[in-house]
Parts: structure tokens; sequence; C-alpha cells
């Protein structure tokens, strides 16, 4: 479930970048089309049928300045990505693709991992006062969570003594750890790669503007300034998808931090009832 999760989120993703590349392409290809120009006619009919059509187009071209002027927010983000070299930004955007994939898979599943901790507790101790241990066992395999699912585990060592069903509950405990930080070493890795070559399409950049500072044979305000700024488009994604994925990132780690103490107030809280029925029994 985890996987298909995963990798539906990176096949929308992939899919809406490609789309919106694809897009930007097709834009820019027709473009010198728009230039065409039609060839005067000398017959009179021709005349009175392109009057309309050149004031159709004195208005489209009219028009054009504004969209010019107040570009949306796609137009601007696929012409920053074409400008920054395709090579970089196409790195860039799978690293915040696979990122994003891990972080929302991850997210999913600790949403579907967390318990309400004080119904399982009530509910637990009243099974097992009424129907003993294996009446607890049924509530525990019907609860979804770690914390249930260490619950059932320490059920199980309860005829070898309260010592066993401690540790089995400290052993399992670690393994329930190591399924909940999954996957978060992942968006560590992405989240440091982002910069990095982002900074490194920044380097590269500044080469290949330095070799047309040289070409040109002069230092032109226009060559300097174009090539800084595809230099530094490559950072600029690089950063930005670092904050998505530090955000991400803070949001497992909150959930994490959260399950994990829930599991050790439930553990003490199973203790204690456990003892109270090893008394009784």
């Amino acid at each position: 479930m985890k996987k298909l999760i995963a990798l539906l989120t990176v096949v929308g993703f992939m899919t809406f970048g490609a789309s919106n590349l694809v897009l930007a392409q097709e834009q820019e290809g027709n473009e010198p089309q728009t230039e065409q120009v039609a060839e005067p006619q000398e017959e009179p009919v021709v005349e009175q049928t392109v009057a309309p059509a050149q004031a159709a187009t004195e208005e489209v071209v009219a028009q054009n300045p504004e969209e010019v002027e107040n570009p949306t927010f796609t137009e601007v983000l696929k012409k920053q990505f074409i400008d920054g070299g395709w090579q970089w930004m196409s790195v860039i955007l799978l690293i915040l693709v696979l990122g994003l994939a891990v972080s929302i898979e991850r997210i999913i599943y600790l949403t579907l991992s967390t318990t309400n901790t004080k119904n399982l507790l009530a509910n637990f101790e009243k099974a097992l006062n009424e129907g003993g241990v294996e009446k607890a066992k049924d509530v525990c395999r019907d609860t979804k969570g770690p914390v249930a699912s260490i619950f059932y585990q320490g059920l199980l060592r309860y005829n070898d003594g309260l010592a066993e069903v401690e540790k089995s509950l400290t052993s399992y405990g670690s393994v329930m750890v190591g399924n909940l930080e999954s996957g978060t070493s992942w968006i560590t890795l992405f989240i440091a790669l982002g910069p990095m070559i982002g900074f490194m399409g920044t380097v590269v950049g500044m080469i290949q503007a330095f070799d047309d500072i040289a070409a040109a044979g002069d230092i032109s305000p226009t060559i300097v300034a174009g090539g800084m700024k595809v230099a530094l488009l490559t950072t600029v994604f690089g950063l930005i998808t670092a904050v998505i994925l530090q955000i991400c990132y803070n949001i497992i780690l909150n959930k994490i931090e959260t399950i994990l103490g829930d599991m050790e107030d439930s553990s003490i809280s199973f203790m204690d009832a456990m003892t109270k029925y090893a008394r009784k029994h």
C-alpha cells in the first residue's frame, strides 16, 4: 500500500512537470508563427474582407501588451524554469518530486498509525477485567496502530511472566520505532541535494557567462546580467526545493514524536494493568 501511494505520487508530479515543460516549449515554438504578415492583395474585393481582419488583428495586438505586462504565475514559472537550463532544473525538479513522494507517503502512514490511546486503554482494561487475556487480545487485534500492536505482543508473553511481557514491549517497541522513522533519511538526503545541485548549476552558469564575455571581447552589462540571472536561477529553485521538503520533514518528525510519546505513556499504563490483573489471578 505504501509503495502504491508513493508510486502514484511520483507519477502525478512527473506528469504535471512534464506537461508544463511541453506547454512552455510549444508556446515558444508558436511565437515566431504569429509574426507572419499576409501579403497585400490588389483586388478591391479582397481589400474589403481584409479590413475587418486587420481591425481584429490591431485589437489583439493592443491587448497583447497587457497580457505581457501581467503574466500569470504559471507562465513566469515556466519561463524561469527554461531560462535556468533544463539540464539542472530537471534534476532539481526530480529531487523535489521524489522528496514530496516520500514525504506524502510518510505523512499518510503516520496519520493512519495514530491511535486514540485513551479509548484503547479503557477498552483494554475493561476487556481484561471482564474476559481475561484472550478478550484483551481481541481488542488489541481489532485496533490499528503501533500501540495496539505492542500491547498484543505483550499479551502473547503473559504466560511467561511479567518480566517477559516487559521485555517484549521494549523489543517490539524498538521495531515499531524503526518502522515509524523509515524513509526519513531519504528526505534529509533530498533536502541536502536540492541546494547542492543548485549551487553546482550556478558555478557552471558562471563559467559559461565568463566564456561568453571572453568570446565577445568586451564586458557588456547585458552579457554579464544575462549570465548571472541564468546562473542564479538554479540556486533559487534548489533553495525552494529544500524549504518545501524541510517543512514536510518537520511535520513528519512532529508526528513521530507524538506517536512515540503515546507509546511510552501507554506502555506504562499497560504494565500497571497487567500487574493488577496478575495479582488478582
